[in-house]
């Protein structure tokens, strides 16, 4: 069992946990997941490692409440207990000084993404964040992006914060101005999809995380399936990060639909 540190709100609906796990937080790398359940009974969550401190042993937890699962672990307050925390699973995000680097993100998206501003910087990477949401109060950890990145780009859909516009025009105004050598996004498959449609435009190689559709974890229950360059793909093992230009972002989406019944249950 793992106690929980710290609990705070990010948004109404977004909750960020820290956890004591020292030997993950020892071993975790930028796009490293664990699987989360709470009771003994309680459905196996996947969830993207935030950050983590090796020098208080715990990791941070970002949780959207959706279902009945993440609401659970949700209510979970200060001192008490995860039951099970399995990690760090998933391949890590290939890190390496590519030169100018844009990371778009989207809603709970952000979350994921940290880790991964603060590798690219910490290898020598201009990086460029493009953070997007549907209004001010979603905008999520925008301090701690500053704080690794040369710039953050704020878009809001109802222009209450930033500029007033979608995540697919940010970056797009990003390559309209200098070279970028690469691009991640992470957020709703849509939001990834057009993402992925621009850059290939453009001719930016771009990395895409497909953890949204991750259900167990471990690649046995086939939830996770994913088409990659004509080639059926398992995010959870073989992910969860991809080629963006290779992935049938359409299968994913009729995918992830299949469960939108039980979400709200």
């Amino acid at each position: 069992m793992n106690r929980i540190i710290e609990k705070k709100y990010l948004s109404e609906n977004v909750v960020q946990l820290e956890v004591e796990a020292p030997l993950i937080a020892k071993s975790r790398k930028a796009g490293h997941f664990v699987i989360v359940k709470v009771g003994k009974y309680g459905e196996r969550v996947p969830l993207t490692i935030a950050a983590a401190n090796t020098q208080t042993g715990t990791i941070t937890l970002v949780i959207q409440q959706v279902g009945k699962s993440s609401r659970k672990i949700c209510s979970l307050n200060e001192n008490e207990y995860i039951t099970d925390l399995v990690g760090p699973l998933g391949k890590a995000t290939h890190i390496e000084n590519f030169g100018t680097v844009v990371c778009a993100c989207g809603g709970v998206g952000t979350a994921p993404m940290l880790p991964i501003v603060e590798a690219m910087k910490q290898a020598g990477n201009k990086v460029i964040v493009v953070q997007a949401a549907r209004t001010k109060n979603l905008i999520i950890l925008e301090e701690e992006m500053k704080r690794f990145s040369d710039e953050i780009v704020i878009m809001t859909d109802d222009g209450s914060y930033g500029q007033k516009g979608l995540v697919t025009q940010g970056v797009e105004q990003v390559i309209n101005r200098e070279k970028v050598d690469l691009c991640v996004t992470i957020g709703p498959a849509v939001m990834m999809k057009f993402v992925s449609l621009l850059t290939k435009k453009y001719d930016v190689p771009t990395v895409a995380s497909l953890n949204t559709i991750m259900v167990d974890g471990t690649g046995m229950c086939g939830a996770c399936r994913v088409t990659v360059g004509n080639k059926t793909r398992f995010v959870c093992v073989d992910g969860p990060e991809f080629d963006a230009h290779q992935v049938d972002f359409d299968e994913m989406m009729m995918r992830l639909n299949a469960y939108k019944e039980y979400e709200t249950m």
